[in-house]
């Protein structure tokens, strides 16, 4: 018997496959969306300019310190603190102080709160009392706008409606978060 020249191949043809697999390619990249996390949201100074330098004079009064050395020891005002939420209160109290107190800030537009760490200071010793100053203004913030911490986060991150700008801005006013980070040092053990 003679083969049939009539019959058909048993290869596939995979002349296309390489177009068919570049396309694909393209539409995942196009229609993937990449989460990026945010971590921590901090205004960085701006780069050194030597043709401008101001002197600031900021009366003692109108400063809030807090020092934590090596070992992750509170020290806030000059007192050993054991409870970092405890900061807080203290942040709320100085902030609205309004020259009630001699010892304390004279307005909450002069009000600055000093944070300076020690070079060996852990992570979590320092995001921990920075999110009890931040949620000291916070808690002022939110009842300012008659609204709660959560809501007010949420505004805070994302002003989606002129409203909710109107009621962050008139939340603020008169009390901005003056929060010094200073660069670590050696306060030591």
């Amino acid at each position: 018997m003679a083969r049939s020249k009539n019959r058909a191949s048993n290869e596939v043809n995979s002349s296309s496959m390489a177009d068919i697999a570049f396309l694909l390619l393209v539409f995942f990249l196009l229609t993937t969306t990449i989460r990026s996390d945010k971590g921590l949201t901090l205004l960085l100074p701006p780069k050194k300019d030597d043709t401008e330098q101001i002197d600031v004079k900021i009366q003692e009064r109108n400063l809030f310190k807090i020092l934590v050395n090596s070992n992750d020891k509170l020290l806030v005002e000059g007192e050993p603190l054991s409870d970092v939420n405890r900061i807080r209160e203290m942040v709320r109290t100085f902030v609205l102080n309004n020259g009630r107190d001699p010892e304390s800030s004279d307005s909450p537009e002069d009000a600055i709160v000093s944070f300076r760490t020690d070079r060996g200071t852990s992570y979590e010793m320092f995001i921990g009392v920075l999110d009890e100053v931040q949620g000291a203004y916070y808690e002022i913030y939110s009842e300012r706008a008659g609204i709660g911490v959560d809501e007010w986060r949420r505004i805070s991150d994302k002003r989606e409606t002129p409203k909710e700008e109107d009621l962050y801005e008139q939340a603020r006013e008169g009390i901005p978060m003056n929060i010094s980070i200073a660069e670590p040092a050696n306060i030591g053990g």
